[in-house]
């Protein structure tokens, strides 16, 4: 008997899908690799490189909201008219409304086209601002300090770090949320925003349902006044669009291991051949369970082709021709289970694929004993013990195949 196993894995193609002109890009990557010390997380990892206040100075704490930051000078603001002391229009100073709930994202296999579904909002607004005109801090409401405790709907990170005339600065938005502002007491001349700062939280897709190779996919928001990213209308953007381009890489693992000897499978009566040989008692059936391990991170079929068939299964013969079928089943381990949701016990493999066209893991399979049963029924072993000295022989392939 030979066991085969096939997996069409990851197809590292490159290719991204066009952004707009004039349009700020950021890219966002993530990858998922089964990992045999934590078998049971089976989560994408976000591998987007991150600036700004997450990795620089309360990376617990976004860890603990599942928010990443990026720091980016790509996109800037400036006034394009004064900013008025005692404005009572949120819309005529420092105001921030951001892209707070979430929105889908598809994103399509590289090779087979296949979509799935990303999900992205923005969950944090900062940067840094500069006075003009010779004023300082004391223009805004609680001067500085009214940017390290945000008015309502935002909340704090506790960052805000700058001198006089400029300010570094950190804010979390929480889903679905409103604008959030800050009012001047005092004229100011000019304000500039050098430098943007956004939080990001994502929701991917259960790797353990999709195939290897990567996923791409992109989302564009709009910048400006009436915007996705709305600074009022006196803060105006220089640009109008600012895009993600997203690139998920799935890299699966199926391997089965056969033990040494594993390979020559011979059958044998429930205690072997002695109760006949001593005792005359013929056997009713002829069998082996064959154990091999299997590591597992996909959905996968299982298939069987034989040296010759016989029905929809296999069969063992003689030289003379004398042939009986071979039924093989599978049992596989907790963790996997076929179509309907069931749990894989001593399931029939036959020749046309039925009844094991999709096997899916719950959790990353690692190393675990799974049983090919082989079997000649009592009917079939009566007509080979007529055949006195005979030896019967058979070859079958069990395909263990990612490509569903």
């Amino acid at each position: 008997m030979k066991i085969a196993h096939y997996l069409r894995g990851l197809c590292p193609l490159g290719l991204l899908l066009p952004t707009l002109a004039l349009a700020a890009v950021q890219d966002i990557t993530a990858s998922f690799r089964p990992d045999p010390s934590s078998p049971m997380v089976n989560k994408f990892v976000n591998t987007t490189p991150e600036s700004g206040v997450c990795p620089w100075h309360i990376p617990e704490r976004c860890k603990a909201l599942g928010i990443f930051s990026i720091r980016t000078g790509d996109i800037t603001f400036a006034s394009n008219a004064p900013i008025q002391g005692g404005h009572t229009d949120p819309r005529k100073g420092a105001m921030y409304k951001v892209p707070s709930e979430w929105r889908d994202v598809t994103v399509n296999h590289m090779e087979t086209g296949k979509a799935e579904t990303v999900q992205m909002r923005i969950a944090g607004i900062g940067g840094r601002f500069d006075l003009h005109g010779d004023v300082n801090q004391t223009v805004w409401e609680r001067n500085a300090f009214g940017w390290t405790i945000p008015n309502s709907p935002c909340l704090p990170t506790g960052y805000a770090i700058g001198n006089r005339y400029f300010l570094l600065w950190s804010w979390i938005v929480p889903a679905n949320s409103g604008a959030c502002s800050m009012s001047a007491i005092k004229d100011i001349p000019g304000l500039t925003y050098p430098v943007l700062e956004y939080s990001y939280e994502l929701r991917t897709p259960n790797p353990l349902t999709m195939d290897s190779g990567l996923y791409t996919g992109s989302l564009s928001y709009t910048v400006g006044p009436g915007g996705d990213f709305d600074f009022g209308d006196i803060m105006i953007p220089n640009d109008n669009v600012m895009s993600f381009n997203f690139t998920l890489e799935v890299d699966h693992h199926l391997k089965v291991e056969v033990p040494p000897g594993g390979h020559r499978v011979q059958l044998e009566p429930q205690g072997g051949w002695q109760g006949w040989l001593q005792n005359g008692r013929k056997p009713t059936r002829l069998f082996r369970d064959q154990t091999v391990n299997l590591w597992a991170s996909s959905q996968f079929k299982m298939t069987l082709e034989c040296g010759a068939p016989m029905g929809n299964t296999c069969s063992v013969r003689y030289a003379a021709g004398h042939q009986v079928p071979l039924d093989v089943a599978v049992t596989l381990p907790p963790g996997l289970s076929d179509a309907g949701g069931r749990l894989v016990n001593r399931l029939p493999l036959r020749l046309d694929g039925s009844g094991t066209e999709l096997f899916q893991p719950s959790r990353y399979i690692d190393r675990k004993p799974s049983t090919l049963h082989f079997e000649v029924l009592a009917d079939s072993v009566a007509q080979m013990l007529e055949q006195p000295g005979s030896t019967y022989n058979g070859n079958v392939t069990v395909v263990w195949d990612s490509a569903i």
